[in-house]
């Protein structure tokens, strides 16, 4: 296993940040970390890349533990904080090869053209990184976390401000990434989760309170998936709350219904049914899951 945490708590005083935490992360997985604002993310983050002690528990990284045997997890950890830090008067290969020579790589300048390349820095890797967009900014905090080629990647919010094209190009970059390496990764952005991450875990008040594959969670905290559905002239949500299998329907622009269905009924079937004893005609008709944001706020509020 590449990361291992075992009934973690953190105390600040009196504060508890993390609460006997537990989890266990393999080899090749890209995991979301979500959680609201204060709910122990980052501090579980910087426990597992030793900017902080455990108050109780233990982690361990490649089976190295961070609180006795820090220098050793450092080697396997690459790191991207939400702040990036940079040294803004550094040009982008003289950065690189501070932090090359930080980890004493032997062969640096054949390391640094690989990690431009593979981030994509080439057409501004001649610029100091202060004149850098924040994408390319976050390019080059993706690349000096990666320098050391670790087996494991660990990032706080890593698309954070970043327009759209970048925020695609740098989910590219982490989804390459994750086919070779751990991925833990923390975001506030739910469709960056659907979109990347194997597995999710969702932090509560210092707790996890939901762990499991992406495509599992929404089954396993709800009973009901959303049918979207356009006729071709209006209909009253009486009579739609006839339809088998309809448990709640919400009026659209136009014709059309956003309708929350039990999954044990295949309620497209009872729908066309409905509309030809009606004399309606059904113009659409698509099938929707519960999004990952909806779980996220049932879990935290």
């Amino acid at each position: 296993m590449s990361i291992q945490v075992k009934n973690v708590t953190k105390l600040y005083r009196h504060q508890k940040a993390l609460d006997n935490v537990s989890l266990t992360i393999e080899k090749g997985e890209i995991v979301g970390l979500l959680g609201p604002n204060g709910a122990g993310k980052s501090t579980l983050m910087k426990i597992i890349t030793c900017y902080l002690p455990p108050t109780e528990g233990e982690a361990f990284v490649n089976e190295h533990n961070t609180a006795t045997d820090s220098m050793a997890v450092r080697r396997v950890i690459g790191y991207l904080p939400e702040n990036n830090p940079l040294y803004y008067d550094m040009y982008v290969k003289e950065f690189l090869d501070f932090m090359a020579g930080l980890h004493h790589l032997k062969d640096k300048k054949t390391r640094i053209d690989e990690m431009i390349a593979l981030t994509g820095l080439k057409p501004e890797m001649h610029k100091r990184i202060g004149a850098l967009s924040k994408g390319y900014k976050q390019r080059v905090g993706l690349a000096q976390a990666l320098i050391h080629n670790p087996d494991v990647l660990i990032m706080d919010e890593p698309t954070s401000g970043l327009d759209p094209n970048q925020i695609v190009e740098i989910r590219e970059l982490i989804r390459k990434i994750g086919s070779e390496k751990t991925v833990l990764l923390s975001t506030h952005i739910m469709q960056e989760v659907e979109a990347l991450c194997s597995r999710v875990i969702i932090i509560d008040k210092g707790k996890i309170v939901a762990d499991n594959k992406t495509e599992n969670l929404r089954d396993l905290f709800f009973s009901s998936e959303i049918i979207l559905v356009e006729f071709d002239q209006k209909v009253s949500k009486d009579a739609i709350l006839t339809v088998k299998g309809v448990k709640n329907a919400i009026s659209k622009l136009g014709n059309n219904w956003e309708l929350e269905v039990v999954q044990t009924t295949d309620t497209r079937k009872e729908l066309f049914d409905f509309a030809v004893r009606n004399n309606y005609k059904v113009l659409s008709l698509a099938k929707e899951k519960h999004s990952i944001e909806e779980l996220f706020q049932q879990l935290t509020k």
